[in-house]
């Protein structure tokens, strides 16, 4: 009996490691997804909010500055989707039911986005329908980070029901919600916050590097205001977000964290420093999902009356999830740095005209 325990305990600890594999891969897609995808998108939103006579310069030197990026952001995605579809499926399951609406309309900005992009920059014919592409890509690059959000606020607030008997309150008010809408307002902020900072690196002249940072700062104060009404639709609608925040003392320290390196990055403006400004746009955005993400760790989806789903409870079977483990650890050997290739040789192209 005691040699069987002994042989059992290990393969435990092997499982619970892989399992642990999995969920860090689960959580460094997310947040490269916000890094990557979340500047993707925020390029639209820049070219939205511009004036009117930047508008043309602004687009020019985000081309420069994304094409890195496009698109193969969208890998962090399928990442996470795969690995909740595989180690998790409960999960998978219960969000896909009870969110599918704004699931499906974050789809949708995709592939509009995606498709609207393609046709402004290649069409064979320039035409009135380059403006009808125009505003699908801007539009559909804020539609899109703002039901993430939405969806990201829907699994912390309680707001799903599983017992529901009817299509609203099953399938619309677990969503919608003025701290759901509130969130959203805050991602769509963060990946237009990113998109400015990351392009002032693209830039070839002094006026086009002032024009950049003046965004970028222009986006940092979004981000704040949205963040201090997220704090506000929180408190109206009973979720203890400043305690899940400022409960321990990592949340504590990633808040103190972003907010010194909010202050160094005013000085990398000042500077002129964009590596600096960017490295530092990124860790910010890295503490605030820590912050947010810690607390309730390990539950990844809270329900209305009470319990919820967890990732170490409602993870699938052991075996699946260490081969899923084993796949991310070897896909990443080969994939990322081809990826890694990939932006270097985009970032090096000719400056932009």
């Amino acid at each position: 009996m005691t040699r069987l325990i002994r042989l059992i305990n290990p393969i435990n600890r092997y499982s619970t490691i892989m399992l642990y594999v999995v969920i860090v891969f689960l959580w460094a897609s997310i947040c490269l997804y916000l890094l990557l995808g979340g500047a993707d998108f925020g390029a639209g939103i820049v070219e939205l909010l511009v004036r009117r006579k930047h508008k043309l310069r602004v687009r020019t030197i985000m081309s420069h500055a994304i094409g890195p990026i496009w698109e193969a952001n969208h890998m962090w995605l399928i990442i996470a989707i795969v690995i909740l579809f595989v180690g998790f499926p409960a999960i998978y399951t219960t969000m896909s039911i009870y969110m599918h609406i704004p699931l499906v309309a974050m789809l949708l900005g995709i592939m509009a986005r995606g498709t609207a992009f393609v046709f402004r920059s290649y069409d064979a014919v320039a035409d009135e329908w380059q403006r009808v592409y125009t505003s699908i890509y801007t539009w559909s690059s804020v539609i899109t980070p703002f039901f993430l959000g939405i969806i990201a606020a829907a699994t912390v607030a309680r707001t799903i029901d599983v017992e529901a008997n009817d299509f609203i309150a099953a399938y619309v008010n677990s969503w919608l919600s003025w701290f759901g809408v509130a969130i959203g307002v805050f991602t769509t902020s963060i990946c237009g916050y990113l998109a400015a900072t990351y392009a002032i690196g693209a830039v070839e002249n002094e006026y086009d590097c002032t024009l950049m940072i003046h965004l970028a700062r222009r986006f940092i104060y979004l981000v704040v205001g949205s963040g201090a009404l997220v704090f506000l639709s929180a408190s109206l609608s009973d979720i203890p977000l400043i305690e899940w925040i400022f409960g321990d003392f990592i949340g504590r320290a990633a808040i103190f964290l972003a907010t010194v390196s909010l202050i160094l990055t005013f000085i990398a403006f000042k500077k002129r420093r964009a590596i600096a400004a960017r490295i530092l746009a990124g860790f910010q955005v890295t503490m605030i999902l820590l912050a947010a993400t810690y607390q309730h760790y390990p539950e990844l989806v809270l329900f209305k009356n009470g319990g919820g789903l967890s990732l170490i409870e409602h993870a699938g079977n052991a075996k699946t999830v260490t081969s899923l483990a084993w796949a991310l650890l070897l896909g990443s050997v080969f994939i990322l740095p081809f990826l890694f290739h990939l932006m270097r040789v985009f970032s090096k192209r000719s400056p932009y005209p």
